[in-house]
């Protein structure tokens, strides 16, 4: 018997059945849409990663304060002195592999422009930062490091402040207030859109570091008028992360006075590996998921079994009459392993279509990133045709092994 006829005489077959062909296959079809949809998030997500590294930087270093010792007393984490403008000089000039350092003070104010008003955050940077950070000046400029010193009253602003603030036009050479104090819009940065964690990136207002230390006060102590409360590093491409990191321990400790022995006060990470970090436990969780949809579809090829037993038994003297008038005994094994493969593609297909589906809605509704992956869905989709094959070979072979004789006296 050739392929068509085989197949031709599964539909038909199936179709005789078709509710209980249904309700065999729905095993297929919801182990299958699981797997797309659950992988496909995962895929999403480790893109929206990797585009969130990249966003940072991928040898981007942060570096704060520690926590501090009193009294045998252990304080949390930033209650060591603060970093400082010479602590930034120092990494900048002295460790090699350094591309660029800059602290960072930030605050929150109200700023008025016209009769439009919006609170959101200001960053107070060193000249190096839009760069490190991966930044991109989109309209006008930055501000230099003589006019970060001097304390110049400068601006730039995200994407959000000028659709909130100037309605979308341009803010280039526009005066606005922050806190009530007037700064000249001198630049605008690119979109950024919503980092990891859900923050608008957009909303932010940079400013030189020392105008924001003076003005709002900003990372400033009593005993430390030129703290910042984050230093960033950007270490330069074909770079030893690792020796730099050593590098920059070691400098730390000479000008924070460390002991040998004693802890550090400070910290150092790899923002770009805590991301990675994060991303690593996100992806444990979608791998048992994972795991979890291919138990269904093993749940599901075990109905393919039964079902197809239940159809060698019901049709026991079909068998045995074509075996009786010459069929061959793998003529009958390959027809039923036909219908076993036929019946788990359909419900493969199906939860291909209910799978690519739902992940779509998925993201929409929840607006996640997704990523279906052609490759991941035709692995789905060969998957059930071998839960086909392994689980109907047994009922195969159970019915080409009938006697003829024997099966034609079935009642």
């Amino acid at each position: 018997m050739n392929l068509a006829a085989s197949l031709r005489i599964a539909l038909i077959a199936l179709r005789v059945n078709a509710l209980r062909s249904a309700l065999a296959m729905l095993g297929v079809v919801i182990g299958v849409a699981s797997v797309i949809v659950l992988v496909s998030i995962s895929e999403g997500t480790k893109q929206a990663v990797e585009e969130q590294i990249a966003s940072f930087g991928a040898n981007l270093l942060i570096i704060r304060p520690g926590s501090s010792m009193f009294g045998g007393r252990r304080g949390g984490a930033g209650t060591a002195d603060p970093l400082t403008d010479g602590d930034v000089e120092a990494l900048r000039t002295q460790i090699a592999g350094v591309a660029g350092a800059s602290g960072e003070v930030t605050t929150s104010s109200a700023v008025v422009f016209g009769g439009a008003n919006w609170t959101t955050r200001i960053v107070g940077i060193n000249p190096d930062y839009l760069s490190a950070r991966g930044w991109e000046i989109d309209q006008g400029r930055s501000f230099s490091a003589a006019e970060e010193a001097a304390g110049r009253r400068y601006a730039i602003v995200g994407q959000t402040i000028i659709s909130e603030l100037f309605d979308g036009a341009s803010p280039i050479g526009q005066s606005l207030r922050i806190g009530g104090q007037p700064f000249e819009v001198i630049g605008t940065v690119m979109e950024r859109g919503d980092n990891n964690w859900g923050q608008d990136q957009d909303d932010v207002i940079f400013a030189p570091l020392n105008t924001i230390r003076q003005r709002f006060g900003a990372g400033v102590r009593v005993t430390q008028r030129d703290g910042v409360q984050t230093v960033f590093v950007d270490i330069a491409p074909g770079e030893n992360n690792a020796r730099v990191i050593e590098d920059i321990q070691d400098l730390l400790r000479i000008r924070r006075d460390i002991q040998p022995g004693a802890e550090d006060n400070f910290f150092v990470g790899n923002l770009a590996e805590f991301i990675r970090a994060q991303n690593e436990t996100e992806s444990q969780l979608g791998l048992l998921l994972a795991v979890g949809a291919g138990i269904v579809l093993l749940v599901g090829g075990i109905g393919i079994m039964n079902i197809m037993l239940v159809s060698v038994t019901e049709r026991t003297r079909e068998i045995g009459l074509r075996l009786a008038v010459g069929a061959r005994r793998r003529d009958v094994r390959n027809q039923f392993l036909i219908e076993s493969i036929v019946l788990c593609l359909i419900g493969g297909l199906a939860g291909l279509v209910v799978g690519v589906g739902g992940t779509l809605v998925y993201a929409e509704v929840g607006e996640l990133e997704i990523a279906i992956n052609p490759l991941i869905v035709a692995i789905a989709i060969g998957a059930s045709a071998l839960v086909g094959v392994f689980f109907g070979f047994y009922p195969a072979h159970r019915a080409s092994r009938l006697d003829p004789i024997e099966a034609l006296r079935f009642e």
